[in-house]
């Protein structure tokens, strides 16, 4: 399982950004995949997970009410989408799926990609 995550980029404050992941395609039905993040000097946050064989999304604090997750109809790709973004929401991204777990601890979670950069910035 190789996870790659893009989409990051530099965006103002109550801008939107699409974060995509690719490669999980092993878990489908075994597992989870979803999204966390980390700012600077802060510890691993959960964004929120999708149990593929359940449809199931729940999402952490940081996203609830303002971004989506969802997939393509192959469930080849695993999108995050951002909106009413801010400062606050500066971190990097991991997409990160795990195998016979599906909850929202990260130390459970096999997998991880490398990451993706989202500046919330003026």
């Amino acid at each position: 399982v190789h996870l790659v995550e893009s989409g990051g980029g530099l965006v103002q404050p109550g801008g939107s950004l699409r974060l995509s992941c690719v490669g999980f395609e092993r878990t489908l039905n075994l597992g989870v995949t979803g999204w966390f993040r980390q700012a600077p000097g802060k510890e691993l946050e959960f964004v929120g997970r999708m149990i593929w064989r359940y449809d199931d999304v729940v999402y952490g604090d940081a996203a609830a009410g303002r971004w989506t997750i969802s997939s393509d109809d192959a469930k080849s790709v695993l999108y995050l989408q951002m909106s009413s973004l801010k400062s606050e929401d500066t971190a990097v991204y991991y997409c990160a799926a795990a195998i016979g777990y599906y909850g929202t601890d990260s130390s459970l979670y096999d997998y991880w990609g490398q990451g993706t950069q989202v500046t919330v910035s003026s």
